[in-house]
């Protein structure tokens, strides 16, 4: 395909590939989904916020990546056993899927009283997901794990929000429950289209010349923020 304008990435012309209509059960919207392909398949987890007011984890499949269709009833619905139930009861949201040591790791937003927090689930099949743990404080999202450990850690991203600013942090874990050794990793640009908030999106690619991250970052306009795509190669 030859390049158009300014981008280095290209729409798909036959976009959207999923709307609200596509959804069997009543919802008001259709976003932010985690693809994975498995056996031949491509899954998307899709956010999918229900008339009720609150967000749910459906799952759409495809044989191509274009086309999906979208099951039944939704996979992740808030949780009703604690500790999850507290941190949930206003939806689950924003999920990211990583392949690690044989299953499927999915980082999602726990919406509560208390405002965003990271939680993480497992499943093998799509079909069945266990939740492993809260994994944050409130204030943060945007996490993804990366696919393998390095030196003996599990890693990841996520974005606190503090002081009116959002930056990508990196932390480390021994069993994928307890985080520490947490610092700033990116940090937004004054001036630049990502000088509110920069968040994880896809999770960490591996080359040989480093992880290549695939982020958002946000700018703020008199019409409201403006989200655009960026790339960062992080040191192997």
């Amino acid at each position: 395909m030859p390049l158009r304008g300014r981008d280095i990435l290209h729409r798909w012309e036959g976009n959207p590939i999923l709307t609200p209509e596509d959804v069997p059960f009543p919802c008001n919207t259709v976003f932010n989904g985690g693809p994975i392909k498995l056996d031949g398949e491509y899954l998307i987890l899709l956010r999918v916020e229900g008339r009720q007011g609150y967000s749910v984890l459906a799952l759409a499949r495809s044989s191509d990546g274009y086309h999906f269709e979208v099951e039944a009833d939704p996979v992740m619905t808030p949780s009703s056993e604690e500790p999850f139930a507290t941190y949930e009861k206003h939806g689950v949201e924003d999920p990211r899927i990583t392949a690690l040591e044989g299953a499927y790791y999915i980082t999602y937003t726990a919406v509560g009283d208390c405002g965003p927090r990271i939680a993480l689930a497992r499943t093998e099949d799509f079909r069945t997901f266990e939740r492993i743990a809260l994994i944050s404080e409130p204030g943060n999202k945007d996490c993804v794990l990366f696919p393998r450990k390095i030196d003996g850690d599990y890693v990841r991203l996520d974005r606190p929000y503090g002081h009116g600013v959002g930056n990508i942090w990196i932390s480390y874990s021994k069993d994928l429950a307890t985080w520490g050794r947490s610092r700033v990793l990116m940090r937004v640009r004054p001036g630049y289209w990502d000088n509110d908030r920069i968040g994880a999106s896809a999770v960490p690619i591996e080359t040989e010349q480093g992880w290549l991250e695939i982020y958002h970052g946000v700018k703020m306009t008199s019409s409201g923020p403006i989200y655009r795509l960026g790339s960062v190669m992080l040191d192997l």
